[in-house]
């Protein structure tokens, strides 16, 4: 089975706001989030998918999931390869 961590990035306000998350299916995930049954902190909120990584176990996804809400230098630099792949 397939475990994801996923980056959103709001896109419904003029504040960026990231979010990490980890799901066996990240498509549906981000569906929830954008119609208010995700994550708390997440709701009011629009997002789009900027990043994901597969794992073959669910330990090692939590685990890296856990890392990227902690480490906000590596968050910002996934925003930021984000915007350079899209100019």
């Amino acid at each position: 089975m397939p475990h994801y961590v996923y980056m959103l990035k709001s896109i419904s306000h003029k504040k960026v706001k990231t979010y990490v998350g980890y799901s066996i299916n990240y498509k549906k995930r981000l569906t929830k989030h954008n119609l208010g049954k995700g994550a708390k902190s997440t709701r009011g909120y629009k997002w789009i998918l900027i990043f994901k990584k597969l794992f073959k176990s669910k330990s090692k996804a939590l685990k890296f999931e856990y890392e990227l809400k902690k480490n906000r230098k590596k968050r910002l630099t996934i925003l930021q390869d984000y915007y350079e792949q899209r100019s």
